[in-house]
């Protein structure tokens, strides 16, 4: 940035941290900028901002995604198999697939399923709400990944690669598309506690501009009065860090601001470069500024109905997925809902477990859908909802599964995920797993195609979405990824 030779004056980022106390620069280090509020709008190489155009038609215009951080099982929630209640306690035919911990005998299902809707969809016991909505979901059965681990699952899942160092799928997309908000971020993540050991690499812009890296909000519940949300916790000046400067008025903050912006122009003009970290930190301070009115009205679901309230019931996840559709109403282009710190989905001792996650996710999740056309969202608006992996068909006997042996293992090779709304065929099973839900069978859909379908929904083809890099062109999918057409309305 600077000569050499040429001693170093104060920096904008000194400007910034001797200026900005109490903006909230750290907690919103990662929000996105008013360059990036129209719709469309991305940065080029030299630092000016154009408008993209879209590939096609884009049938959706936002993507919630609920994650069930730890790996649901799929032979307990939406892939029912007959044959493991035939062949239980008996081995897997043609011999064991090695998984992550060592597994024994066929384990039935100790969870009922249920028909629903016009199509008859199976639908374990463990999820009746979501049940219900079963004509406007499409299940894809056939979802595999390349690694049984968390953390290479999830990062593949969140970012198209195993390792850290990509961008998130939320990042691709504001870097596609931008915001429709330009006064809350564009992409959010919401999570009672950082989920998994991955953390921030999971929704973190990589070598996109600062600017496209995820917001991480606790939607964390302490305190709860008969289901009904109570107390300091759910003041949104709680909720979410230095939201409000109690040192300086709107004015007095955008007189610094200002100055700010006219120190970078200054700078620019001496040096002829730019600096994307510098410019990304002010953009930061601009919305951190606007967030001040707007934050606390979308975070404050205590303004929402009796009627809402009881539609997603208790709980964070409940919580979360409000916040989500309130933030998809006012143009925030993707949220991002975990269920809970560390894998709390991973059912390695025994799958009972499952009744508690499932318990706290059922109802927000078919709420999500529900609110969404209540409000007239749920046509442009795509639901994703799943894990990192399934689990096994057969019970654990390794060191995770204790003395029950009623768990499962992970299984990267055949496991479930749900999409609803924003251009999906609801009512609709796509690809299958084997007799005992271990291995994809029919129509295979790796992550990479899950991410091209995604972004193919959002207007976006994925071939090119890219961003040239260390000598070379990335993309979310990296150089795989097919459209499942099947699935689209």
């Amino acid at each position: 940035m600077f000569p050499h030779n040429a001693p170093r004056p104060v920096t904008r980022r000194d400007a910034l941290c001797r200026i900005g106390n109490g903006f909230g620069m750290l907690a919103f280090a990662s929000l996105v900028g008013e360059s990036l509020a129209k719709a469309g709008a991305i940065e080029t190489k030299d630092g000016s901002i154009e408008v993209r155009k879209l590939d096609h038609p884009a049938k959706a215009k936002r993507v919630i995604f609920l994650f069930m951080n730890g790996g649901l099982s799929q032979v307990d929630s939406f892939d029912p198999k007959p044959m493991l209640d035939k062949y239980h306690g008996k081995p897997l035919p043609g011999g064991s697939i090695a998984t992550e911990r060592k597994t024994g005998s066929l384990m039935r299902s100790p969870f009922q399923f249920k028909k629903y809707g016009q199509v008859g969809m199976e639908v374990s016991e463990l999820f009746p709400h979501v049940g219900e909505c079963a004509d406007d979901i499409c299940f894809i059965r056939s979802i595999y990944t390349d690694i049984p681990n968390h953390e290479p699952s999830m990062l593949m899942m969140n970012t198209g690669h195993s390792q850290v160092g990509r961008p998130s799928l939320g990042s691709w997309l504001t870097y596609g598309l931008g915001t429709e908000n330009k006064s809350l971020p564009g992409f959010v993540v919401l999570c009672p506690d950082v989920p998994t050991t991955v953390g921030p690499p999971l929704w973190n812009n990589a070598f996109l501009p600062a600017v496209h890296q995820g917001t991480y909000i606790s939607d964390k519940v302490e305190k709860q009065v008969d289901g009904k949300l109570v107390g300091k916790e759910f003041d949104p000046q709680k909720l979410i860090s230095f939201i409000h400067n109690e040192k300086f008025t709107l004015p007095e903050q955008r007189r610094e601001l200002d100055l700010l912006e006219k120190l970078d122009r200054i700078q620019m003009d001496r040096e002829k470069v730019k600096d994307p970290q510098l410019d990304a930190a002010i953009q930061s301070m601009e919305i951190a500024y606007r967030m001040q009115t707007e934050a606390p009205d979308v975070f404050d679901i205590r303004k929402e109905s009796e009627a809402t309230l009881k539609l997603y019931g208790p709980g964070s996840t409940a919580r979360g997925c409000l916040i989500a559709v309130r933030l998809a109403e006012r143009g925030v282009r993707m949220v991002q809902v975990y269920y809970g710190k560390g894998d709390p989905w991973d059912a390695h001792s025994d799958i009972q477990s499952h009744r508690k996650n499932a318990k706290d996710s059922d109802q927000p999740f078919a709420a999500v859908i529900k609110d969404l056309k209540s409000r007239g969202l749920f046509k442009d608006t795509l639901v994703v909802c799943g894990s990192e992996f399934g689990r096994t068909p057969v019970q654990e006997i390794g060191s995770g599964a204790g003395g029950s042996q009623s768990g499962r293992d992970h299984n990267p090779f055949g496991f479930t995920m749900w999409l609803a709304g924003g251009g999906i065929k609801g009512g609709t099973i796509y690809g299958a797993t084997d007799d005992f839900g271990f291995k994809v069978a029919e129509k295979p859909v790796h992550v990479h195609d899950l991410h091209a379908t995604i972004l193919h929904l959002m207007g976006i083809d994925h071939t090119k979405l890219t961003y040239r890099y260390s000598g070379r062109d990335f993309r979310l999918t990296d150089v795989s990824g097919t459209v499942i057409q099947d699935i689209l309305a």
